[in-house]
């Protein structure tokens, strides 16, 4: 019996370990996308709201890649994006839009497969992971609406003056 039972955690394990996997290199994928798309986002408040979501994407891959390595797996990897070429005057709003479609999609994709993942602080996990996506489709729609305040508000009218510069440092 004891044997039976080690049999049937171990396939559990694996499955679990698949499904992991499979989310992983999906929330990779939306991430290699979040970048490419940041990068040409010029607009101050809405590229730094980019870099929330990437620095989060970050998080969410480091703990599905954890949660991997515990079940004895290896996270896969995903081809780089290449976003279709633009005019420098293209606006970068259907690219957030596209953002906002895909996190929905993402979520319903997942959450019936997540409410079916046994292992329970697995499933918690990429609960948390569901319901940040979420938040980032929230984001995406609020950048479309043109809401500036994504990430709080300035005091005393401040500006960022004319975007984000064309590098990271200035010496």
């Amino acid at each position: 019996m004891h044997h039976l039972q080690a049999e049937a955690e171990r396939v559990n394990a694996t499955d679990v370990a698949a499904v992991l996997g499979e989310f992983h290199r999906e929330k990779l994928a939306i991430r290699e996308r979040h970048v490419a798309v940041a990068q040409t986002v010029s607009h101050y408040d809405f590229n730094n709201t980019y870099q929330y979501i990437i620095a989060r994407d970050d998080m969410h891959l480091a703990w599905l890649e954890a949660g991997i390595a515990d079940l004895g797996g290896a996270p896969g990897t995903v081809a780089p994006v290449t976003l279709p070429a633009r005019g420098k005057k293209d606006s970068f709003l259907p690219l957030v839009a596209e953002d906002a479609r895909e996190a929905q999609a993402f979520v319903d994709r997942w959450r019936p497969r997540v409410a079916e993942v046994t292992h329970a602080r697995h499933r918690n996990m990429m609960q948390v992971i569901l319901g940040e996506t979420l938040e980032q489709k929230r984001f995406f729609d609020q950048m479309g609406a043109g809401r500036e305040d994504l990430l709080g508000r300035r005091t005393g009218g401040e500006t960022t003056g004319n975007g984000v510069l064309p590098v990271r440092w200035i010496q």
